[in-house]
């Protein structure tokens, strides 16, 4: 006790910080690893650094880089668009719009793209024509004596399943049946409450969902989106199975196997997808943090009563 009758202070605590020596030990095999797949890098001759770079920028290559994004982005756009309609019809009380959309997400959603590329590409050896136009026509005609049919429309199977086309179908119908998974989940996340209340103001079920479920789902719609947008990038070196010849991984390995550099050919795809895989990346997290404005900055019910209860001991 002090003279005055007040206690002494207690003496300052010293924290000693926590030895992790276990860290340095990693970090240090990590930087042993690293150096070593450097040297590797730069000392092995086997992966002819000058000779990549001088055909991974050739004319070939460039036109399939083209080729890749333009499929892409085209495969993305309409497999969205199918995706967003099949989701839709999965979500309706309509037994047998809901039962066709299943079946078409069980179907595709088991198919290999590289086995369904490859079917799609032989459906010209199926028919060889495909014609538009009224079902049955010509057994109806026959049957009232008439010669003629009701078909408006005749395509050429040779022509349509082919080369690029076909790689764009193939990839369409495979791509609608996983984002229309993801549409429904992102649909299915929109508090059910606001799609009543936008109904008692009078509101369409199509203009509800164009105006009120559609803009708040994209927060969990553009996630998955982005990883199957990158998926798809990469998916397109299996356009070999139609073939698209005019595709990256084509052009980079019809080099390697004509001038026998396997290797540095190789090395050259994948810094390739890399780089566009990354510019991808890249947008995905700007549209994350578009449509996520005013949502990760919200405070919990806990945190607020953590807070207030702050201020209050502090007062």
């Amino acid at each position: 006790m002090s003279e005055d009758g007040r206690g002494t202070p207690p003496e300052r605590i010293r924290a000693v910080p926590v030895r992790h020596p276990g860290r340095w030990v990693g970090a240090a095999v990590i930087a042993v690893l690293v150096a070593m797949f450097v040297h590797m890098l730069v000392t092995n001759p086997v992966f002819q650094w000058q000779f990549m770079v001088d055909n991974m920028f050739s004319d070939p290559v460039l036109t399939g880089a083209r080729t890749t994004v333009i499929m892409t982005i085209l495969a993305m756009v309409l497999g969205v668009l199918l995706g967003v309609v099949i989701a839709v019809l999965r979500l309706s009380p309509n037994p047998v719009l809901s039962g066709v959309s299943w079946a078409y997400v069980w179907f595709f959603r088991a198919i290999p793209r590289l086995v369904l590329l490859f079917f799609v590409a032989s459906l010209g050896a199926l028919y060889a024509t495909y014609d538009i136009g009224f079902p049955f026509d010509t057994q109806l005609m026959d049957l009232f004596g008439f010669s003629a049919d009701l078909r408006f429309l005749s395509l050429d199977g040779n022509q349509i399943f082919k080369g690029f086309l076909a790689g764009l179908i193939g990839l369409t119908l495979s791509e609608a049946a996983y984002m229309a998974e993801i549409v429904r989940a992102g649909i299915q996340s929109v508090d059910p409450g606001q799609t009543e209340a936008a109904a008692a103001l009078g509101m369409g079920r199509g203009q509800i969902m164009r105006r009120i479920v559609l803009p708040q789902a994209m927060r969990v719609i553009i996630p998955p989106t982005g990883n199957e947008t990158i998926a798809m990038l990469k998916d397109t070196s299996l356009l070999i199975a139609v073939p698209v010849t005019s595709e990256l991984n084509f052009q980079l390995r019809a080099i390697g196997s004509r001038t026998f550099q396997v290797i540095p050919l190789a090395v050259a795809s994948i810094l390739w997808y890399v780089a566009l895989s990354s510019v991808l990346m890249a947008g995905q997290y700007f549209l994350e943090r578009r449509f996520s404005r005013g949502v990760g900055n919200r405070e919990t019910r806990a945190q607020r009563a953590a807070r207030r209860a702050d201020q209050v001991g502090t007062a």
